[in-house]
């Protein structure tokens, strides 16, 4: 097969090994596959290695497969399962093949007793914890099994009899007969199987012993003639157990390389932890729009092509980098930039009455969705005399290079007058509760004399405003690196207790009725993406992201 490097591009480390491969002949085409386990929601970090697997692939004009790694009946569910392949397809990906490692739970069983006959497996009677410690450590060699040199035939026996159910959870394990003085420890006798019983989601009760990852994974590729096995960084030292098994058994050779995995500042991508949040209702489920899933970041207003954006920015290596999450929002931004329709909404409001505008009367402005598209959808915006402006758009005593407005000052209202500040009403404490102006006939946008002011504020009309439910995300914890919190410490102290602020907004019409099914742009706000929480009573708004922050993309 004639192979071009691509032009006018730096390969990564896995691309150069790829174009090696098929200029070579090693291979005819590449098959990846993305192998999550079926016993939580996808995360960001898994968003990563999807994009790799399933764009290595696509590059190379090759395909991917799915596989889910069901080896763990106790904590697996269809559940899962399910929202695995919505959230692979909502990044815009499509498998070629759906497979399961349970798929091949016969074949595995034949390659252990095969292991057995050959006496590279032996049945363990010994406890997990005196398993742990006659493995030794990095220092010292390990202690082998007093069970270490039962005979082929008892070994046979033994298995058959655990896999017929006639022994408890933990009596006994399969262990490989390796080298229990390897400096690798996981080359130290590893076990391939454990009883476990316990009802599998897609196997029902057909097994009560089930093969470990170690003896599973590099099985299940060489099965699949995956031609490019690529897993994060911490799986490098299960590499040469991987390829321990394929050699052994004599089976078509697939071969592992990983990658450094995505580390998030103000993130955690633990599925244990995460499960814990879940559990003990720190967030309020999976899709919490403060975690770090992908349902989660779906829920919050992200985009695939945003994701897609921030995976290629970030790119492929072998050294592991705590990104800034701010390059994340950054994605956001310049996806929605984009795509997302403007609206106005009002958070914490100011009430302003024009003293000379006609009683009753209502100006209707066709106001651009995206300043992109002049000439592309508008929305009616009604304007009447009495507004609602935000609080901090009024100082009584501002600042130098306050250009917003001020006692006896004027600012142009977003798309409609200049007004100009008359007079102050305050309540019997003392607060200003309403702003009394006068709007000038002759500044009406497209029509009159154009005069300018410095100030340009947004606004919605007090009378036909539609009040919204506004859930304003920050970070779920506290501190950046969450990676380096000592051992002592409970991750938990770190959670952020300001992550979620409800407020209510005050929103032009035309937001209730938008259809784009992404994020919206409230002006001069940030991103915000309707929940499904929403009701015809009530509908809210989770914030995306700012309009901006300080981060530039390096």
């Amino acid at each position: 097969m004639e192979v071009k490097t691509q032009e006018n591009k730096n390969l990564n480390f896995l691309e150069e090994i790829i174009e090696s491969d098929l200029a070579s002949g090693k291979v005819e085409s590449i098959t990846t596959r993305f192998p999550p386990e079926p016993n939580g929601y996808l995360h960001l970090g898994h968003a990563k290695s999807i994009c790799l697997n399933f764009g290595l692939a696509k590059e190379y004009g090759g395909k991917t497969n799915l596989r889910f790694d069901d080896t763990n009946p106790s904590k697996e569910d269809t559940e899962y399962v399910d929202s695995i392949k919505e959230d692979i397809t909502w990044l815009g990906f499509k498998w070629d093949k759906e497979k399961y490692a349970s798929d091949y739970f016969d074949q595995l069983y034949e390659w252990a007793e095969d292991l057995i006959g050959k006496g590279l497996a032996y049945v363990d009677d010994q406890t997990h914890e005196e398993i742990s410690k006659n493995r030794g450590t990095v220092e010292t060699p390990g202690t082998p099994s007093p069970y270490r040199e039962r005979n082929i035939e008892e070994n046979l026996k033994i298995f058959r009899e655990m896999k017929d159910g006639k022994y408890a959870d933990g009596e006994k394990v399969l262990r490989a007969k390796i080298d229990m003085s390897s400096p690798n420890m996981l080359l130290r006798d590893p076990i391939l199987y454990r009883i476990k019983h316990a009802s599998h989601h897609r196997t029902g009760d057909k097994w009560c012993i089930y093969p470990m990852y170690d003896f599973t994974h590099g099985q299940c590729d060489s099965i699949e003639h995956i031609t490019h096995s690529i897993c994060t960084l911490e799986f490098d030292v299960h590499r040469p157990l991987y390829d321990w098994f394929i050699k052994t058994l004599g089976i078509w050779p697939s071969h592992q390389y990983e990658f450094a995995r995505l580390n998030l500042t103000y993130t955690l991508m633990s599925k244990r932890r995460l499960l814990e949040l879940v559990q003990k209702k720190y967030v309020n489920g999976w899709d919490d729009p403060r975690m770090p899933t992908l349902c989660g970041v779906r829920r919050k207003g992200y985009t695939p092509e945003a994701i897609k954006m921030f995976c290629e920015k970030i790119g492929v290596s072998k050294h592991e980098q705590l990104m800034d999450i701010q390059l994340l929002e950054w994605c956001v931004r310049q996806d929605l930039n984009e795509r997302a329709n403007r609206y106005m909404c009002v958070q914490k409001p100011l009430k302003v009455t024009i003293t000379n505008w006609e009683k009753g009367k209502t100006e209707w402005y066709d106001c651009p969705l995206n300043p992109a598209e002049p000439d592309g959808k508008s929305r009616k915006v009604p304007f009447t005399g009495n507004i609602l402006i935000e609080q901090e758009d009024f100082m009584e005593e501002p600042p130098k290079k306050f250009f917003r407005l001020k006692p006896d000052g004027e600012v142009r209202l977003k798309y409609t007058y200049i007004i100009k500040c008359n007079e102050i009403i305050r309540d019997t404490d003392g607060n200003i509760t309403e702003l009394r102006c006068t709007y000038d006939p002759s500044t009406k946008p497209g029509s009159g004399e154009w005069r300018s002011v410095k100030g340009t504020i947004h606004w919605v009309s007090a009378e036909y405003a539609k009040e919204v439910e506004l859930r304003l995300y920050d970070r779920l914890f506290t501190e950046a690196d969450m990676g380096s919190i000592p051992e002592d410490k409970d991750y938990k102290e770190y959670l952020n207790p300001d992550s979620l602020i409800v407020e209510k907004g005050y929103a032009e019409p035309a937001l209730l009725d938008d259809k784009s099914g992404i994020a919206v742009q409230f002006e001069r706000k940030g991103y915000f993406f309707r929940d499904p929480d929403s009701t015809v009573d009530n509908v809210v708004f989770n914030k995306t992201t700012a309009l901006k922050d300080s981060y530039k993309v390096k």
